[in-house]
């Protein structure tokens, strides 16, 4: 089918993150039969840190990912199954079982200023006959020039596609074009984006990167994803038939999947927190917000103050272990003041 952009659905590994990664076979199914319906793509399924990121640190998962992966297979007709991969959690033998069971694409995750870690597993995605995706994350957190600078180190290791990611909801339109402009101009691959919510940007940003240039775009039924969630698919769907771009997506069809199947799913309603604002304000990463509640709670300590001081650090995702120490030491010091 002819499409404009292809959108990427993200609710089977971005959404892990907001039911902690308890989702079952049935359920990973159920979404992904009604995405392929609709006229989906690509759907990514993983745990929310990508291939073998269940773990103490990052949330344990219900069930393996490659069980979940190779059940959305099953179902999938058409579409696509992608994985994510952060070099240094999943490994190149966890990308060969997750293509010995079907996976078609895999997006080799690594913060904006890491891409140089990502070359053997672009390259082993290649060798496996699957597409491969650069996937700069925190994205905020580098200038214009370094941000292409990393990006052409992707193309260079055989991306077919690199993704800018706003990881911490955190861009405002402007900025967004501004980055994919200079991709866009740098670049002979594909171009990507994936919003967050955190300060409601996540569609006005989505849009930005359309008119940008960018062809692939991430989006979240009912929003479900880390933070305040992603870029809505079913309303970006509409946006983008307003806009006269092709998505090849039923519009009604993934209207009734989000609220008939999704839905019931979330366990709290993507919602704009006091937390998620924080997020987007700091630029902190998405992920953050739960494990600085709960550590907060733990602690004393107010959960923005704790968001506020990882941003002041500079901590990127893969370090949550430090959450709990920067709240410990919030607490100390509080402590110690209040003497």
């Amino acid at each position: 089918m002819e499409r404009d952009i292809q959108i990427t659905e993200v609710a089977l590994r971005d959404g892990s993150h907001a039911v902690r990664h308890q989702y079952t076979v049935e359920q990973v199914q159920d979404v992904t039969k009604g995405l392929a319906d609709a006229g989906v793509p690509y759907i990514e399924v993983t745990h929310g840190d990508g291939l073998a990121g269940s773990s103490l640190q990052y949330g344990l998962s219900k069930v393996d990912d490659i069980k979940l992966i190779e059940a959305a297979v099953d179902v999938a007709g058409d579409s696509k199954i992608a994985v994510l991969l952060l070099p240094g959690i999943g490994t190149i033998e966890d990308l060969k079982e997750a293509a010995s069971v079907g996976a078609k694409m895999v997006r080799v995750a690594t913060h904006v200023t890491e891409a140089d870690v990502a070359p053997q597993h672009i390259a082993m995605g290649k060798e496996l006959g699957m597409e491969a995706v650069g996937f700069l994350m925190m994205s905020h957190m580098a200038p214009v020039e370094k941000l292409v600078e990393q990006a052409k180190l992707m193309e260079s290791y055989g991306a077919d596609i690199v993704y800018m990611t706003d990881s911490a909801g955190y861009l405002l339109p402007e900025q967004v074009t501004e980055r994919i402009n200079a991709l866009r101009q740098s670049l002979q691959c594909e171009i990507g984006f994936h919003g967050h919510n955190n300060l409601s940007m996540a569609m006005a940003n989505s849009v930005a990167a359309i008119k940008a240039g960018a062809t692939r775009i991430d989006g979240s039924v009912r929003c479900f994803g880390a933070g305040a969630g992603n870029t809505q698919t079913e309303a970006l769907v509409a946006v983008c038939e307003r806009m006269g771009i092709k998505t090849g997506i039923d519009l009604y069809k993934i209207e009734d999947l989000a609220e008939d199947i999704v839905a019931p799913l979330l366990p709290v309603t993507p919602t704009i927190t006091r937390e998620a604002i924080t997020l987007g304000y700091a630029g902190v990463y998405s992920t953050f917000a739960y494990h600085a509640k709960r550590a907060g709670e733990q602690f004393g300590i107010d959960a923005r103050d704790i968001l506020i001081e990882l941003a002041k650090r500079q901590v990127v995702g893969g370090q949550e272990d430090m959450i709990i120490d920067v709240a410990a030491e919030m607490a100390r010091a509080k402590a110690v003041a209040s003497k």
